[in-house]
């Protein structure tokens, strides 16, 4: 059974800084693309970034580029996510999920993603 669970979501001030966890199980993590998403109450999952099987090559959306930093530790089957310079923007509820190959190929198709984790929540106040 696989099992993704998110971690590292809370309450910030703009400006701010927090780091995410996702750590899977009931998988061999090493050979899947890992990506995250972001999803507001009532509107769909908008991709932030994703990280291929080995770390090598990364993809960040317009809003996380230069702000945002994905990284991952296969030995831990973990992977995180380094958000600075927070903005209320960036406020919602934060998934990460696996990709079913090793590459990040249609990366921002959440329909391309097949374990979800149940999410963990980022709030930005001004």
């Amino acid at each position: 059974q696989v099992q993704v669970v998110e971690s590292g979501g809370g309450s910030v001030q703009a400006g701010g800084s927090l780091r995410l966890s996702c750590t899977v199980s009931g998988l061999r993590f090493d050979d899947h693309a890992m990506g995250w998403f972001r999803q507001a109450p009532g509107k769909g999952r908008e991709v932030v970034s994703c990280i291929n099987y080995r770390g090598a090559t990364i993809f960040y959306s317009d809003s996380a580029e230069g702000r945002f930093t994905v990284s991952r530790d296969n030995s831990k089957n973990t992977m995180y996510l380094q958000m600075n310079r927070l903005k209320p923007d960036d406020t919602d509820m934060y998934y990460c999920a696996a990709n079913p190959t090793a590459y990040c190929a249609d990366w921002e198709r959440p329909s391309d993603y097949e374990y979800w984790g149940q999410g963990t929540q980022v709030n930005v106040s001004s």
